[in-house]
């Protein structure tokens, strides 16, 4: 006899604290005044199938959110069916086979430290509770990416629930195609994931940092120094800078150098941060922190509660770039000057891909990330600095080669997130199938080149 489950919550638009919950699957405390017909809080992939069927026969666009991190908040959309993903966190691991089945609502910290318990490694989101659903299929730019690759490309297979509402399994050798979509399509994925399959890792032996800080007086220099550095940055280390302006220990705008390692010995950690330890510039710096053993967890959570604190009003916007520094100054001292209050910030990845990536959908990158993220507490404020992120990267969109969807501006800046060829083949799949659109798209795009 089958074991009775409970069904999904479903919310309709006159249903009491709708509004709420609604709201609520939004990370950012932003309210864009659009509203779905209906909200769904599925519970397993039953659910979603019946939600799916539902939109069919009313004819209802479906958006999903999972974990709700999308700075433009791309799941709240007017009309329509929501699908809430966040209770799918089921973890299973076969340690064995060194693989996982996770479900789209898993917290990237639950799985981290489910892993580390089993002497395991994937390469889950850096902020933590970021959840594997938006986070996979935007590519998934996660701790030791670098050595590891995206987390994309650790994903084995794909259940997903398709516009007809059927189940299906997707890798490399059934639905192949819905495969290569699913890693890098981001939010204009077509289909309901339900569950993901994982190829996992040995855990790290070593995973340390090492913090340096310069007041923004220094930027020209420190970036100066840092494209010089970058090419030859270990693969262990995560090469990152923020501009802020209430940098650790000054509280003052300020450059903080974080160099995360995740290494196989101590002795190969200590090598691996040397270009900082070494580097000519730090006399300049207000201070430096050896580097000192810390988990990605705390990592995760310490990053978190400084610059990504919950409910926050928010505008982002980032680019990929492979332009020569001297081009970038001006406008990353533009940044730096008109940064909004803290906890806004800007980040400056060193990325530096390999030259080569499985096939799949993803296929926008380049050398150096940066990416702008101004953060508000008052509606009051929203006019004063809602466009400040879409200013500053547009500003600097001559440099740019592209976007990365994980920060994605699209709604008010579209730019080019994929490779023409790659768009347009995404763009075939989706016609076979979502022919009638079902599945709501990117905020904005840019079509593909002839």
């Amino acid at each position: 006899m089958k074991r009775k489950r409970d069904q999904g919550t479903v919310w309709e638009r006159a249903t009491p604290g709708f509004d709420a919950a609604v709201l609520a699957t939004s990370f950012s405390g932003r309210d864009p005044g659009v509203r779905p017909k209906v909200y769904l809080q599925a519970n397993h992939a039953d659910d979603v199938i019946a939600a799916v069927q539902r939109a069919q026969r009313e004819n209802l666009k479906i958006s999903l959110v999972s974990g709700g991190h999308s700075w433009a908040q791309n799941h709240l959309r007017e009309g329509g069916l929501l699908i809430d993903l966040s209770r799918l966190h089921q973890i299973e691991i076969d340690e064995a086979a060194m693989t996982a089945r996770v479900g789209p609502g898993c917290w990237s910290v639950d799985l981290d430290i489910a892993l580390k318990k089993r002497g395991l490694f994937f390469p889950v989101a850096h902020a933590p509770d970021v959840c594997l659903g938006g986070f996979l299929l935007q590519g998934g730019f996660g701790w030791n990416g670098r050595q590891l690759g995206l987390a994309c490309e650790s994903v084995t297979g794909i259940d997903v629930v398709l516009a007809d509402g059927s189940l299906v399994h997707a890798n490399a050798q059934q639905h192949a195609d819905l495969y290569w979509a699913a890693r890098g399509a981001g939010p204009g994925f077509f289909g309901v994931v339900v569950a993901y399959h994982l190829r996992l890792y040995p855990h790290p032996k070593v995973t340390a940092l090492m913090f340096q800080v310069f007041r923004m007086t220094h930027l020209e220099e420190v970036f100066r120094w840092a494209d010089e550095v970058g090419p030859n940055v270990p693969r262990s280390v995560e090469f990152q800078m923020l501009l802020t302006p209430k940098a650790l220990g000054i509280f003052s705008p300020g450059i903080e150098v974080i160099a995360p390692v995740l290494a196989d010995s101590w002795e190969e950690a200590r090598e691996a941060v040397s270009f900082i330890r070494d580097s000519r510039l730090r006399p300049k710096a207000s201070f430096t922190l050896p580097l000192l053993p810390m988990s990605t967890v705390l990592m995760s959570y310490g990053a978190s509660l400084t610059h990504f604190p919950d409910r926050m009003r928010w505008c982002a916007d980032n680019m990929w770039t492979n332009a020569p520094i001297e081009d970038l100054l001006p406008g990353l001292r533009h940044v730096a000057d008109t940064l909004p209050p803290a906890p806004s910030h800007a980040l400056w990845l060193n990325w530096q891909p390999p030259a080569e990536r499985p096939d799949m959908a993803f296929s926008m990158e380049a050398n150096r990330y940066f990416a702008v993220y101004g953060e508000w507490k008052r509606a009051a404020d929203d006019a004063k600095y809602e466009n400040w992120a879409t200013g500053c990267m547009g500003g600097m969109a001559a440099h740019s080669e592209g976007i990365q969807l994980a920060d994605e501006n699209l709604g008010r800046r579209p730019a080019r997130f994929m490779r023409d060829e790659k768009l347009a083949k995404l763009d075939r799949i989706r016609d076979k199938y979502d022919p009638e659109g079902r599945f709501q798209a990117w905020m904005g795009r840019i079509q593909p080149g002839p």
